[in-house]
């Protein structure tokens, strides 16, 4: 007597997926009809679409986006979030490298920006170990204001902005203080009046209130020049770099090209940066 071994393909009556023809698949794409195996099911509001109908639908689908061009950022502010993440981690890190390493190695000072220019960057991602506040306060400031502008500007022109600001902060610095003896200085301070510089003409920019804005910069800024150990240099440069940059930005007349004005205006600003570190490093 003879047996038969069972094939290994389905039968000619049992729906396969089309993307594996060797799976037998019961469950029919809600939007097509055909078959998806599990792999290649993907959940949708009502039942399941097939891997092809959910990327076919997501070519077809635009992308919406906000008056300043950038990709409508929905849900929570990624990129604050991230930046806020990355700011704690860091400052954790200033407490366990043994030597003070993070601090020696990434803030900022004046001799280094001919030679160390990324310090100018990685210094708004350290804050004062012997001041608590220094970064409570920061933080806080940037998750209020990441939460209005991230959404606005979406979340590349605003990570942009922001690290653009950093530097402005650096730069304002570096422009008005004497080159020795060497001083450090860290902190998210100069981004963060980059923020406020940017509301401020984001606001002006869409015809709303700015007095309340004017006072908030108002008072922090007098700040600095109460407390000794605050830059208020690197807050004047990131105010002031942060609304160049949002102004780039917010009057970028609408369009196709309007992706490709509002790069050329970032550009423009992050040149002025680096043409008052050169005069201001050859200066001496």
């Amino acid at each position: 007597m003879s047996y038969g071994i069972p094939s290994a393909e389905p039968s000619a009556d049992i729906p396969v997926c089309p993307r594996h023809p060797d799976r037998p698949s019961y469950v029919r794409c809600q939007r097509c009809g055909r078959p998806a195996c599990p792999e290649c099911q993907r959940a949708a509001a009502v039942g399941f679409q097939c891997v092809d109908c959910v990327n076919e639908q997501k070519r077809t689908t635009p992308t919406y986006r906000s008056p300043y061009g950038g990709a409508l950022a929905v849900g929570r502010p990624l990129v604050t979030y991230v930046i806020i993440g990355l700011c704690v981690l860091v400052y954790i890190l200033q407490w366990i490298a043994p030597g003070n390493a993070v601090f020696q190695n990434f803030a900022f000072a004046n001799i280094f920006a001919d030679t160390q220019p990324w310090r100018m960057l990685t210094a708004a991602f350290l804050h004062s170990q012997g001041f608590l506040l220094h970064i409570v306060l920061n933080m806080y400031t940037l998750w209020i204001f990441g939460q209005a502008l991230e959404p606005l500007l979406g979340r590349v022109r605003f990570l942009a902005l922001y690290l653009i600001s950093a530097i402005g902060g650096s730069v304002g610095y570096l422009v008005m203080t004497p080159m020795l003896p060497p001083v450090a200085v860290v902190g998210a301070s100069g981004a963060i009046f980059g923020l406020f510089g940017a509301m401020l003409v984001v606001q002006r920019h869409r015809g709303g209130e700015t007095k309340q804005l004017w006072v908030l910069i108002a008072i922090n800024g007098a700040i600095g020049f109460f407390v000794p150990s605050i830059a208020w240099q690197a807050h004047l440069g990131g105010l002031i770099t942060g609304g160049l940059a949002a102004a780039a930005l917010a009057y970028a007349p609408r369009g196709k090209n309007q992706a490709l004005l509002q790069t050329g205006g970032l550009v423009l600003v992050a040149g002025l940066l680096a043409v008052a570190t050169w005069f201001r490093v050859t200066a001496g």
